[in-house]
């Protein structure tokens, strides 16, 4: 079994949401510009794509490598966005990379919806070493982070479908962490009803 290490938490951070600031930054700066490579001509956002794909697979590999350990989450992104990123760039087609948040947050909200039909609650195998909750807290957080996914995938085809390209980019920077950060704040009364160590006193 591989071994779990700690590592610096700013280096931590920086690996983990490094690649997507740069995106953004790059974006910024070019994205009114026009790039011709072997004869075919790419906007900004698909060339920043091209080097966001890679750029996010080495920040993963280095975090993996220097931890030990990735989550089913950060897994499960990496190849989302190694096929809907690709598929943009091999198709010149920004579209595919912008339904990529949609079909992340489908893929997350759809296998908690499969465990709670099932009785069990694949957040709490995922996060029981952060929150320590009562069985019955736990199966409440994970029906309602099924609606916030479900919630993000829509807000997501929304905008990406009805807004410029720049405002989407703000959104899945910015708005789509907000509003995870958002939602686990909101459910500080949950923590508190369902804590283990609350039920143990």
């Amino acid at each position: 079994m591989t071994e779990k290490r700690q590592i610096n938490p700013l280096l931590k951070s920086a690996l983990e949401f490094g690649p997507v600031l740069i995106f953004f930054v790059a974006y910024l700066r070019y994205k009114d510009d026009v790039f011709t490579v072997w004869g075919t001509e790419y906007s900004g956002f698909i060339l920043i794509t091209a080097a966001f794909v890679p750029l996010l697979i080495l920040a993963t590999g280095a975090l993996w490598a220097l931890t030990g350990k990735l989550s089913r989450m950060q897994v499960a992104t990496v190849i989302l966005v190694t096929l809907f990123g690709g598929l943009s760039v091999w198709l010149n087609d920004e579209r595919f990379f912008k339904m990529k948040p949609t079909a992340i947050y489908l893929l997350f909200g759809g296998l908690l919806a499969i465990g709670l039909a099932r009785g069990q609650s694949y957040l709490k195998y995922v996060m029981e070493e952060m929150m320590p909750l009562q069985d019955a807290g736990w199966m409440i957080l994970t029906k309602r982070l099924m609606l916030c996914f479900f919630g993000l995938a829509l807000a997501n085809e929304v905008i990406w479908r009805f807004a410029s390209t720049e405002t989407w980019v703000y959104f899945k920077t910015f708005g789509l962490t907000a509003a995870v950060f958002a939602f686990f704040m909101a459910q500080g009364k949950l923590f508190q009803t369902y804590s283990i160590e609350q039920d143990e006193t």
